[in-house]
């Protein structure tokens, strides 16, 4: 009987008060989603930084005639310098594995890579790409200390780091996350006073009826408890939805449209998104059942 007494007031309480129950499991269904998106930023830009940083390689860009370096002093590498360097290279601690590219392979990379743009290929000869060793670091983050230990040698044109190309693209990615946070933070902030003043009207407009039950002898938690399990319950709603948003638009966003399309990296997978739902079910609880605790704490005096 307590049971089916505490239900049908929660009915109650969500019937009188419809529209502002709506409003706050819209508002929490906004934000959690925002959340969401925001902590699977997070995993996407980790994903891409262990994926590209994998692949980074350090280009050791060797001397060429036409080489503007006062290392290389307009002439091209000798024989004994290219395997000088080439032994060094590979002896190196931080090195894990050594590339070297010819001229004529440069070429043919580089006719790959734009065969879709037949007017950039024309216009480079064969001869305009320098030779190269291509440099696998154990530790991409090492990047430093082969080029101090090679810049200066002989024969050597110029060090790249390729991972600081990439860095600029992980910091714009990087702002967007922290952006999706932010929004998602003032929209919980929303979700909040919109719950505490949902309760408050609930308690104001039953406040007989809560007279009535402390007159009889009721506790204070079964006084509370249907107004709390309606802030719980608006609260597992929106989150609920959140998930289901999130999990269309990793099925329908990701899967189906980025992913054929955007083949050189990698996504988030469902193990991500399946990690993330359960936080914003139990965020959603708690924050809709802590603002539901504290205000009727404050304004349900009978």
């Amino acid at each position: 009987m307590r049971a089916q007494f505490i239900f049908s007031e929660i009915g109650i309480g969500l019937r009188r008060n419809l529209t502002m129950t709506i409003a706050v499991v819209v508002t929490m269904t906004i934000s959690l989603t925002l959340v969401g998106i925001g902590l699977l930023a997070r995993s996407q830009v980790g994903l891409m930084k262990d994926y590209w940083y994998d692949k980074v390689e350090v280009t050791v860009f060797l001397c060429a005639a036409n080489s503007t370096s006062p290392n290389c002093g307009g002439k091209d590498i000798t024989q004994e310098q290219r395997d000088q360097l080439g032994k060094d290279l590979n002896s190196t601690p931080q090195v894990e594995e050594v590339f070297y590219e010819s001229k004529a392979e440069a070429y043919d990379r580089f006719k790959e890579q734009f065969k879709d743009s037949d007017n950039l290929v024309s216009n480079v000869s064969k001869d305009a790409l320098p030779e190269s060793y291509r440099v696998k670091l154990k530790d991409p983050e090492e990047f430093e200390v082969v080029q101090s230990a090679f810049q200066d040698q002989p024969g050597v044109d110029e060090v790249q780091d390729l991972k600081k190309l990439l860095d600029p693209v992980f910091k714009v990615l990087g702002v967007f996350q922290r952006f999706a946070l932010y929004i998602a933070a003032f929209q919980l902030l929303a979700a909040t006073l919109l719950i505490s003043n949902t309760i408050r009207v609930a308690a104001f407009s039953r406040r007989r009826e809560t007279g009535i039950m402390r007159l009889v002898g009721a506790s204070n938690l079964y006084i509370q408890l249907p107004f709390l399990l309606e802030g719980a319950l608006a609260g597992l709603v929106g989150a609920g939805l959140a998930s289901a948003f999130l999990a269309l638009g990793k099925w329908g966003l990701v899967d189906r449209q980025l992913a054929p399309l955007l083949t050189f990296t990698r996504f988030v997978g469902w193990n991500e998104v399946l990690a993330v739902i359960p936080l914003l079910l139990v965020t959603g609880v708690v924050l809709s059942s802590a603002a539901s605790f504290f205000t009727l704490r404050r304004h349900l005096r009978v």
